[in-house]
């Protein structure tokens, strides 16, 4: 019964809209955003069947297999976890109804997403987010690579200086933990798990 009077309130059909922040409490997704860890809101594409929540932390899609059935699934993507790529936005012509915007998650999961062509200006403050969030993970993924192959780099050239037999053990053990150390360092200086930054700069400016 909610779920058909959130459809009428916000005149829902199978192509999505825009929901607006002040109707954000009237989707169901929202009861799925971690709230408690400051996660928020951003951009909310709804239909009948389907609900697409972008937060600064992560995509949850609810998936309705009809607009009729009750029964939907919940699925989460942290963009820490699934880089974003080809993204791409087809406006509507002259006789169509609906604008699509789409993009790539992970390695094999494409997104396309129908909305009604009003909200073309909305789509085009989320394709920019997403392209600028794609090139962000891209420049994180590379920063990574790089302090992998220097710790790499450091650990082979001191594994060659020469060590009495009783000094080797205690050396693994520092050398170890200098890796571990350094690791999670960049680890946390690099990978960005918070993209609230790049929705302000976008969609909330």
């Amino acid at each position: 019964m909610l779920g058909k009077v959130a459809s009428d309130v916000l005149g829902l059909s199978d192509v999505g809209i825009v929901i607006k922040p002040e109707d954000y409490n009237k989707v169901d997704t929202d009861d799925y955003v971690m709230h408690e860890d400051n996660e928020r809101i951003y951009f909310l594409i709804k239909s009948k069947a389907d609900e697409y929540c972008f937060t600064n932390r992560a995509l949850i899609h609810l998936d309705g297999t009809s607009a009729s059935s009750k029964k939907r699934t919940l699925y989460r993507y942290d963009y820490c976890n699934y880089r974003i790529s080809n993204v791409t936005l087809e406006t509507a012509g002259v006789m169509d109804m609906d604008a699509e915007i789409k993009f790539m998650l992970g390695k094999n999961m494409e997104y396309s997403i129908d909305v009604h062509k009003k909200h073309i200006n909305e789509l085009k403050d989320l394709y920019k987010s997403l392209v600028r969030i794609s090139i962000v993970q891209a420049d994180s993924e590379a920063l990574l690579g790089l302090s992998r192959k220097s710790i790499e780099m450091a650990s082979n050239t001191l594994s060659q200086i020469r060590s009495t037999e009783g000094m080797l053990s205690q050396q693994f053990k520092e050398l170890n933990q200098i890796a571990f150390d350094w690791l999670a360092s960049t680890r946390s200086r690099y990978m960005v798990t918070d993209f609230g930054f790049v929705f302000d700069r976008y969609i909330n400016n």
